[in-house]
C-alpha cells in the first residue's frame, strides 16, 4: 500500500469516528426518536416521540422502582405548555407513563417532559427534538 493510499484510508476512518458519535439519540424502526436518563433522585426517565398521522406522539415515562408515588408531570413543546397532570406509579415496576399527540409544527419540534414528586422532591427532566 502506498503511502497516499495508507493517509486517504487514514483521514476516511477519522472523519467516521466523530459522525458515529454525534447520533444525539436513539432512533427506533418505528422512526421514534428516544432519550433517557436519571433524575435527581434514584429514579430514571424515558421521553419518545414519533411521527403518528400528521401529529408526534410524545410519550414521557418515569421509573422509580416504587409503587404508589404520585408525580405531577407537565410536557412543553418549543416552550409552550401542551399537556399537564398527575399520575400514580403502579405495579409490577413502579413507573408510570403519559401519552400525547401534539401538532407537528413547522421546523424542528423541542419537547421537555418533566416530573415532579412532591413528597420526595425529586425531579426528572428530559428533552427531545423532532
Amino acid at each position: 500500500m502506498t503511502i497516499n493510499r495508507m493517509l486517504a484510508t487514514g483521514f476516511i476512518a477519522a472523519l467516521a469516528v466523530p459522525v458515529a458519535l454525534a447520533v444525539p439519540a436513539t432512533a427506533s424502526g418505528s422512526g421514534a426518536t428516544i432519550r433517557q436518563g436519571s433524575c435527581s433522585g434514584s429514579s430514571d426517565w424515558k421521553l419518545k416521540a414519533k411521527p403518528d398521522n400528521g401529529r408526534i406522539e410524545v410519550e414521557g415515562e418515569v421509573d422509580s422502582n416504587r409503587n404508589g408515588q404520585t408525580w405531577n408531570w407537565v410536557i412543553k413543546h418549543n416552550g409552550s405548555r401542551s399537556a399537564a397532570g398527575t399520575a400514580k406509579t403502579h405495579a409490577p415496576s413502579g413507573s408510570f407513563s403519559v401519552t400525547r399527540r401534539l401538532v407537528n409544527l413547522n421546523g424542528v419540534d423541542r419537547f421537555v417532559f418533566r416530573a415532579t414528586n412532591p413528597k420526595t422532591g425529586e425531579v426528572c427532566r428530559g428533552t427531545v427534538s423532532r
